[in-house]
């Protein structure tokens, strides 16, 4: 059989498909045997006898199923006949297939398959914050972090000093603003009041509450005429026509 089906691991026959030819005389007796040795247990694996007793000759075509009988016990066919006649052209065919799970571990889903899980050596774990270059990592950065946060702090603590120095100032111009005008309303005001105060006085001054009467009384109806002022009057009139008339003559 190692000619017929290919010799691999797994393989089932599952029927076997015969043909042949006898040539007889219908009163003679006959017999075929179609057959397969067993490789592993001795006998054969496989046997089928056809009785031609009877029977005239002709060609027969035959199928029968093994129910997947594993390689490895199929030994040499062979067909034999006794009595009379002959047997001409015989043809065997086996059809096959191939048994998966004749593996185990070949296909997940046969009985018996198990995960293989590789060896992995054992090793024992590695804190690494035991590793020194880790832990100078880790502590620089933390201090880079605090310097950090010293310096937007102190960053902070001035910005608020200066917000608060501008408010101050601020205060303080505007203190001075305010008291500046209010001096100025004040002094305004005062010398409102002052004002007010000088006319009332010069008010009250043009107007006393005393009244006196008058004592002296005139005898004539007119007032004597002040004859040194009108003297005075008269001579300086001469005066300067006097020194008009001069200043004509020089320029003459």
């Amino acid at each position: 059989m190692n000619n017929v089906l290919p010799q691999q691991a797994g393989l089932q026959v599952n029927t076997v498909l015969y043909r042949y030819t006898t040539i007889k005389d219908i009163d003679d007796p006959l017999f075929v045997t179609v057959q397969n040795e067993n490789a592993v247990d001795g006998g054969y694996i496989f046997r089928e006898t056809d009785d031609w007793t009877g029977l005239p000759g002709n060609s027969i075509n035959k199928v029968v199923g093994v129910g997947g009988v594993p390689i490895d016990y199929w030994g040499d066919g062979s067909i034999v006949w006794e009595g009379e006649g002959k047997v001409t052209d015989p043809v065997v065919v086996y059809t096959y297939q191939y048994d998966t799970c004749f593996d185990p571990q070949a296909d997940p889903s046969c009985p018996g398959y198990k995960v293989e899980m590789p060896d992995i050596p054992s090793v024992d774990p590695v804190d690494p914050l035991d590793d020194q270059f880790v832990q100078d990592e880790i502590d620089r950065e933390m201090t880079m972090r605090d310097e950090d946060e010293d310096e937007r702090e102190r960053q902070r603590m001035s910005e608020k000093e200066d917000n608060e120095d501008e408010e101050v100032d601020l205060e303080t111009v505007l203190g001075i603003v305010g008291r500046s005008l209010q001096n100025a309303q004040d002094t305004a005001k005062h010398q409102q009041q002052m004002a007010l105060n000088q006319f009332s006085n010069i008010y009250y001054n043009q107007l006393p509450d005393t009244v006196y009467n008058e004592t002296v009384q005139l005898k004539d109806a007119t007032l004597p005429r002040n004859n040194r002022g009108r003297r005075l009057q008269y001579a300086q009139d001469l005066l300067h026509d006097k020194l008009v008339k001069s200043q004509y003559k020089g320029e003459r």
